[in-house]
């Protein structure tokens, strides 16, 4: 591992604080050593308070900031007084912990205090470093870790044994380092949890951290563990069945959970390898890589290649037994979902009620199985035991972490795919839909799509839905990312020239066709079977006005829209049995899209004798429509509201006499 550091960067700090925010994010770069929401870094200063007095502060890491990211705002001002007295208490709930560490934090809007926060403060140097990083944890995780970390530091590391986070944990460095010289102490390694470094300067204590860190990965490849072997092959091709198996696994997991969730399909070479090796349900279900990823990936995942209802029914059986083996009274049984599933001879699927959660248990699982694989191959993967591991997943403080500034959004867990989703009607529907919490996946033929809708929870797929095998190939992608389809929005279209009927040339009529109609039919195909499979499935046809009031010049588009309205009206009374709602919207000039151009406008309104702005606002209401209209309706249609409506065709016109 390699020092970020850099000079320039650093000089652009002009303050303690902001050098700690600097090297925090160095440290948050490597996956290797902390993964989203992972370690914990602290500065003490000497501040001046209200009443101009000098007070002592320890800046530490607020509960549930990311290293990679964190800014000024995500550490918490704490009185360094208060920390060192709460560290000679003889005894202290986390509660109460908690409590006191909040009441001394100087800034009420700051976020709450790491639960490290008193370790932190009795470690006399002023910045504080500390990671879970997989090198130092895999080689503590053997046999005989505790004798190799021993060896490989000496006396420059002080060693601890597991202990439980939080005020155990301080108390228990504190009598150790009670006649420490600091001069001498480099850092410090809790066994199965993770590295501290410090120093005087921010530089000097991120530099240790990767020297300490560096150190391990060393031994390790002298070890000959550094590499783990190779399976033999790649993953087979992933075909319609697996696919279909994949919204399987995702709805028998859901429905123990109670809610929608997104599983995210990890057919990486390394999820390959482990979910290739022939020990794997003995190797895979020995624990976590430390119990501060217990929360995310439960005590271990779930082995197993289909049949998923029974398996993951199972699974919470064992899960259960589990809790009745060390629950103490009192002590509520979390649900009995897998979070984390190993596809034999795949890869991985994990599970979460966000895109982002299902996104971080797949990192935690990655870097997990290699350091399985890595163990195994120096003499055997020991984690912590069953019990200390439980101790941590229920934990309080780890439950408050997931809990925190949690709202659960309307669509949150669903899965949409919306077409035509670059940029008009479509963009804005995507845009809509994801944020209400639906993990959407946006299908366009324009070359810039993926570019358009990236982000957490959110796949852009350039595709031409005339192509069938491209929409294919769209609604896989989809289903590898997400799990599966629990809304689709049939958008894509075009508003053709105006051409009276005798002038419309038969490569128009079909183009239009094609593009309004029967590309609707092929996705609504393919799309079907997963929708079956979904968490309230539906499906929201986008038409047009032209539909019952169709206009001059554009027979092409309403002809296809009328029998794309036909299409969804059959759809309605044939899904209708499998629980899928069809319903249908029919927009009228939308301005904000490309398909109004000033031209289109124009020649529109001429046909009807009208100016531009007279035509634009040529409804009962006298209004503009726009894309936020449109989106709006359907983010209605496919929420609660009208979970008990199908086949229903509701405009979004301003209101039309011709129809009304």
């Amino acid at each position: 591992m390699q020092s970020r550091w850099n000079d320039a960067e650093a000089s652009r700090c002009a303050s303690p604080l902001e050098l700690r925010v600097y090297t925090s994010r160095l440290l948050g770069a490597e996956d290797s050593l902390v993964l989203s929401g992972g370690g914990n870094t602290s500065v003490k200063t000497r501040e001046a308070n209200i009443f101009g007095e000098p007070e002592d502060v320890l800046y530490v890491k607020g509960s549930g900031w990311d290293l990679a990211t964190i800014e000024a705002a995500g550490f918490a001002p704490v009185r360094l007084d208060v920390l060192r007295r709460m560290a000679e208490l003889p005894e202290l709930s986390d509660r109460d912990m908690v409590r006191v560490q909040r009441a001394a934090t100087l800034d009420p809007a700051a976020p709450t205090p790491s639960v490290e926060a008193i370790l932190h403060a009795i470690i006399p140097l002023r910045f504080v470093d500390h990671t879970h990083a997989d090198s130092v944890v895999t080689l503590s995780n053997t046999p005989d870790g505790e004798r190799r970390i021993r060896q490989l530091y000496g006396d420059r590391v002080l060693v601890v044994p597991w202990v439980m986070p939080g005020f155990l944990l301080a108390r228990t460095v504190r009598e150790l380092v009670r006649d420490a010289d600091w001069a001498r102490l480099e850092g410090i390694v809790l066994l199965h949890h993770g590295v501290f470094s410090f120093a005087e300067g921010a530089r000097e204590s991120y530099e240790r951290m990767i020297a300490l860190v560096t150190r391990a990965e060393a031994c390790l490849e002298q070890s000959g563990a550094a590499t783990p072997v190779q399976p033999v092959g790649s993953p087979p091709p992933l075909r319609a069945p697996d696919l279909l198996s994949l919204a399987e696994l995702r709805g028998a997991v859901g429905r123990i959970l109670g809610q929608p969730v997104v599983a995210r399909l990890d057919r990486s070479p390394e999820a390959f390898r482990f979910a290739s090796r022939p020990d794997l349900t003995d190797v895979a279900t020995r624990g976590p890589l430390t119990p501060d990823h217990v929360i995310r990936t439960r005590p271990a995942p779930l082995v197993a290649a289909g049949e998923w209802v029974r398996a993951a029914s199972e699974y919470g059986e064992r899960y259960l037994e589990y809790f009745r083996r060390h629950a103490r009274a009192g002590v509520r049984c979390l649900d009995l979902a897998p979070r984390w599933i190993v596809w034999p001879g795949q890869g991985f699927v994990t599970v979460g009620t966000t895109a982002r959660e299902a996104a971080i248990t797949g990192e935690i699982a990655r870097h997990t199985a290699r350091a399985v694989e890595l163990g195994e191959q120096l003499g055997g993967w020991r984690p912590l035991g069953e019990a200390e591991v439980f101790e941590v997943e229920y934990w309080e403080l780890e439950q408050a972490k997931l809990q925190s500034g949690r709202v659960r959004l309307e669509l949150q867990g669903r899965v949409a795919l919306v077409t035509g989703a670059a940029n008009g009607i479509g963009r804005a529907v995507a845009e809509t839909l994801h944020r209400q919490g639906a993990a959407v996946t946006g299908v366009d033929r324009n070359p810039e799509t993926a570019r358009l809708l990236e982000g957490e929870g959110r796949l852009g797929v350039v595709a031409d839905v005339t192509d069938a095998e491209a929409v294919e190939r769209a609604i896989g992608e989809c289903v590898a990312r997400f799990g599966g389809i629990d809304i689709l929005v049939s958008n894509a279209g075009g508003f053709p020239e105006t051409r009276r009927v005798e002038e419309i040339a038969a490569s128009q009529w079909q183009a239009s066709l094609a593009l309004n109609l029967s590309s609707h039919l092929a996705v609504l195909q393919r799309a079907v079977p997963f929708l079956r499979l979904g968490f309230d499935p539906c499906v929201v046809i986008v038409g047009s006005k032209n539909v019952p009031a169709p206009g001059p010049g554009a027979a092409a588009y309403s002809v296809a829209k009328a029998g794309l309205t036909q299409l969804g009206r059959v759809a309605a009374l044939e899904l209708g049995k499998d629980g899928i709602r069809v319903n249908m919207v029919h927009p009228h000039l939308v301005l904000d899209t490309a398909a109004w151009t000033e031209e289109v406008v124009a020649a529109r309104a001429s046909q009807y004798g009208m100016t531009a702005e007279q035509y634009l606002r040529n409804n009962l209401l006298g209004v503009e429509i726009t894309t936020r209209d449109v989106a709006n309706a359907v983010l209605a249609l496919v929420g609660p509201g009208f979970s008990k409506t199908t086949g229903a065709q509701i405009p979004i016109d301003g209101g039309s006499d011709r129809v009304v």
